[in-house]
């Protein structure tokens, strides 16, 4: 269960859940395999977790077409 960032806040970001789900697994993904973090400081020791307060704070978004 996450507490920070909420999911209501996340959803305001993504518009849907699956949407959020896939986009924090790949971000987190991307930080497991050394990728270079986007904000400097998290709340998060763990990667998931940084991925989301990354879509948070509007630095991580899903590429539109």
């Amino acid at each position: 269960m996450i507490l920070y960032p909420s999911v209501d806040e996340l959803l305001e970001r993504v518009n849907s859940r699956y949407s959020l789900i896939m986009l924090a697994s790949k971000r987190a993904h991307e930080l497991d395999a050394g990728a270079l973090p986007m904000l400097r400081e998290y709340q998060s020791t763990k990667n998931v977790g940084r991925a989301l307060e990354e879509i948070a704070a509007g630095d991580l978004t899903i590429k539109k077409n």
